[in-house]
């Protein structure tokens, strides 16, 4: 069990040797949450939710039906759900899905993810491209990495800005949803 004071909240995980970062809270996960500022009502997607972190903490400050958590992995959503359950963060939504695949759910405020780092960077490149669709205009998308500027000119080319939040030596990239405005040009 680790035991984590995150956002004000003391919090119990229960993790398994299978999980990414099983001995302790991930310190880039805790630089992206620094970055965020949930609010009452907000309807957010832990993406790769592996044992429930994110989810959980965002539990604390929406209603928990509001909570999406999604993981490929059926060992860190078996934790996920125990960990829900020591915090009392439920009922929130777990599914088992690659990306987006398993999830109908749109019109998210917040996306947030910790993605695994890749050398083809295919994973983040799903994440990021389909997230902007989940997304509603006004909404954010959250990502935490070390690597810089694949996913700054990712995030650039699909939501058109980026902002980039340096905390303890991670990179916590905030992208927002805006509508576009196409403007005919006349001859």
């Amino acid at each position: 069990m680790i035991s984590a004071s995150i956002k004000g909240f003391d919090l119990i995980f229960e993790t398994h040797e299978s999980c990414f970062s099983p001995r302790h809270i991930d310190s880039g996960t805790l630089a992206m949450l620094s970055a965020v500022e949930f609010r009452e009502g907000d309807k957010i997607l832990d993406l790769g939710c592996g044992y429930g972190v994110v989810g959980v903490v965002a539990a604390r400050f929406t209603a928990p039906e509001n909570i999406y958590m999604l993981d490929i992995d059926k060992t860190a959503l078996e934790y996920a759900g125990r960990n829900i359950i020591h915090n009392n963060a439920g009922p929130v939504n777990i599914l088992l899905s690659d990306a987006y695949d398993g999830l109908q759910e749109t019109g998210f405020d917040y996306i947030l993810s910790n993605p695994p780092y890749q050398s083809d960077f295919s994973t983040p490149k799903k994440f990021i491209e389909k997230g902007f669709n989940r997304l509603k205009i006004g909404g954010r998308f959250y990502m935490v990495t070390k690597r810089k500027l694949w996913y700054r000119n990712k995030f650039l080319s699909i939501f058109g800005g980026v902002k980039i939040h340096e905390i303890n030596g991670y990179l916590v990239f905030e992208a927002e949803k805006r509508r576009m405005h196409y403007y005919k040009t006349h001859r």
